[in-house]
């Protein structure tokens, strides 16, 4: 049957080629094909000529495009990328520079394929061409152009010709034209660079050489505090590398980010830009050491205890979120811990907003708090056991209730972050005792009529594999309430009760 099937699109797509305004055969050839499986498409694909479809395009007939990029999208499929890479040049060319997007989406989608293997990549390497139609995708109107334009050129970057092909001919002045289209084009082409240079010290090499870095970090600490707020993002995601790290810090840029934080106070304007430096420099310490980066930049961490006490919500929810960040290992914890009361005093604040504070600044409030109190089990040390548990006295004047408080608020993502407390701290014994002889907890931990959501039904797993997962636990809760989440673990997380259907068992 399917056999037919392909034979009879065979057919309609020789009457597309042979007639003048073949909208009826289109439409025909479209449905037809959304039956053919794909298998049988690739038997046939030497019969499959496709140049009719690719000049239907050019016609800028909006149903008629619309069908050909359905149709052409199917057929396309079945081919492999080398057929489509050599065969197809001509019309992958056009297709960047079609007026219509979706004409230029499914021509990039293709070239994705093509740089994804290494047989037809070699194909477009050689073809300066396409590859500068490429690039100009990165300046258009279209979000999902750019995208995607960006994403082929960073995937053909991987290989050593790739690089080459980007760096080492006229193509660097293409996209050097590019970014002059505007601002947002600019950053676009920044973030292809950054995506360039993680890859290895030999790709940050290329970059590097092709000054577009260079231009970045000078937009960097330039006078522009948008652009400032906008470009320690891309610089951030470069120090996620190590030789990026490195780089970084060879080039001084480590140091003036920090005497930009120093000198943010005398600056009006610094509440665009210091969100962003002070998370670079959380993400940098959690990655190298929190240790050295805070001695040797002590701004740093002054700035986030000064932001924490902000009255601006923005600057609250960056430096909270900082905390958590450099909070999430223990050695950013004895870095917390050696602030001594004003340590105590941040987590009073943080305390009260995820109480009083706007939804949003409570769940990063909780998250942060959640970070900073877990300890895996093989680092609980009793010194660590001791720290853990009075900040998580620190919090509040009876925390547990605090969080069961916040918990039992209308809002699944409250609900879920409170929750994700509770888990952190699941497997620490003092906060079990706590757990245990604070009455109904126990009951309220078990207890599946509380969680409606799915999100909620899976962080309340989490939390009894936790507790039941941990060594103490039935040591602290005893054997019945340990046999309880044992019972709650192996049911699952989304387990119902069956509703007894008889009389006679309530009698029992």
């Amino acid at each position: 049957m399917t056999g037919k099937m392909a034979a009879q699109a065979l057919a309609l797509l020789r009457e597309v080629a042979r007639l003048e305004a073949p909208l009826e055969e289109l439409r025909a050839l479209h449905s037809v094909l959304q039956a053919v499986p794909l298998n049988e498409l690739r038997e046939q694909v030497a019969e499959l000529r496709l140049g009719p479809l690719f000049s239907l395009l050019n016609e800028n007939h909006r149903e008629k495009t619309a069908l050909c990029v359905s149709i052409l999208e199917r057929l396309l499929q079945a081919m492999e990328p080398v057929h489509v890479a050599r065969n197809l040049r001509v019309d992958l060319q056009r297709g960047l520079i079609h007026p219509d997007d979706s004409v230029k989406i499914l021509t990039l989608s293709q070239i994705g394929r093509i740089v994804e293997n290494s047989d037809a990549v070699t194909e477009i390497l050689n073809n300066a061409e396409l590859l500068k139609q490429i690039v100009y995708c990165i300046g258009g109107e279209n979000l999902s152009v750019a995208k995607a334009a960006i994403k082929s050129l960073s995937r053909i970057s991987l290989t050593q010709a790739g690089l080459e092909a980007l760096f080492e001919s006229n193509l660097l002045d293409d996209l050097k034209s590019v970014m002059k289209t505007n601002d947002i084009v600019r950053y676009r082409v920044y973030e292809l660079i950054v995506e360039i240079s993680s890859v290895s010290p030999e790709s940050l090499n290329y970059c590097t050489t092709s000054g577009l870095v260079t231009q970045l970090l000078r937009e960097l600490t330039g006078e522009d505090v948008l652009v400032r707020s906008t470009c320690i993002e891309m610089v951030t995601s470069l120090a996620y590398t190590h030789h990026g790290r490195q780089y970084l810090a060879q080039e001084g840029v480590i140091d003036q980010i920090s005497n930009i934080i120093v000198g943010a106070d005398s600056d009006p304007f610094s509440s665009f830009y210091l969100p962003g430096f002070v998370k670079f420099f959380g993400n940098l310490a959690v990655m190298d050491s929190p240790q050295q980066i805070c001695e040797r930049y002590p701004i740093f961490v002054e700035k986030v205890f000064e932001m924490t006490e902000s009255q601006d919500p923005t600057m609250t929810g960056v430096a909270v979120d900082t905390v958590g960040i450099l909070g999430s290992n223990v050695e950013g914890k004895q870095v917390l811990q050696k602030t001594g009361t004003r340590f105590e005093r941040l987590l009073v604040r943080i305390g009260h907003q995820s109480k009083n504070a706007p939804v949003e600044l409570k769940i990063r409030c909780l998250d942060a708090i959640s970070s900073l109190l877990y300890l895996p089990p093989e680092q609980q040390t009793d010194d660590l056991l001791r720290m853990t548990e009075s900040w998580f006295s620190a919090l509040s004047r009876d925390p547990l209730e605090l969080f069961r408080g916040i918990s039992s608020q209308p809002f699944p993502e409250l609900h879920c972050a409170a929750l994700k407390v509770f888990t952190a701290i699941a497997n620490q014994p003092w906060a079990q005792k706590l757990m245990f002889n604070s009455p109904g907890f126990v009951e309220y931990v078990v207890d599946r009529s509380v969680e409606h959501d799915k999100a909620s039904k899976d962080a309340k797993y989490e939390l009894v594999k936790a507790l039941a997962n941990s060594k103490t636990i039935a040591e602290i809760f005893g054997n019945p309430n340990y046999l309880r989440l044992r019972t709650y673990l192996s049911e699952g997380p989304y387990y119902v009760k069956p509703v007894s259907t008889t009389a006679v068992e309530g009698a029992e």
